[in-house]
């Protein structure tokens, strides 16, 4: 039986196979796994915001796009993951309210998505598989055996990716 690892807000973790690694309750926040092809090491992060730079309490980097993933991809090569078989998926990035006014401030789940994007391009992640934006929460399960990231979301039912 593989073991289940649960990933809070903010939060990282990562695996070797065949560790599961699930978030709860994604929402505007977005939940990024990283996968080894070769090795089936495994790490997922679960961002709150898409800068580090904006924000003055910046010390916890899993809160954040831009260092989160960085730091993830650091903890998953030195458990051995090779850096050219990494590849990504991504979901999350809901906007959980309708706002009356269009500020981009209020649109905290595309600017997550926005972000997280850049940075594995940057970091030259191939981005394979994603489910973000709409306006629903959900949870994920990432399981190392075989790659697959399951998607769980109330009302809208299961799907792989």
């Amino acid at each position: 039986m593989a073991e289940i690892i649960k990933v809070g807000m903010a939060d990282s973790n990562t695996t070797y196979s065949p560790g599961v690694l699930t978030t709860l309750g994604l929402g505007s926040c977005v939940g990024i796994c990283l996968y080894d092809t070769s090795t089936k090491i495994s790490g997922l992060v679960h961002i709150m915001l898409p800068d580090s730079k904006q924000i003055k309490n910046n010390v916890n980097q899993s809160k954040f796009a831009d260092t989160g993933i960085i730091k993830l991809l650091e903890d998953i090569i030195k458990m051995g993951a090779k850096r050219s078989k990494i590849t990504s998926k991504i979901a999350g990035g809901s906007q959980m309210f309708n706002f009356n006014d269009s500020s981009d401030i209020m649109r905290i789940g595309l600017r997550n998505v926005a972000a997280t994007k850049d940075i594995l391009k940057q970091l030259n992640i191939p981005l394979i598989a994603e489910d973000t934006g709409g306006n629903y929460g959900r949870t994920i399960e990432l399981y190392s055996e075989t790659g697959i990231l399951l998607i769980k979301t109330i009302g809208r039912g299961t799907k792989q990716i």
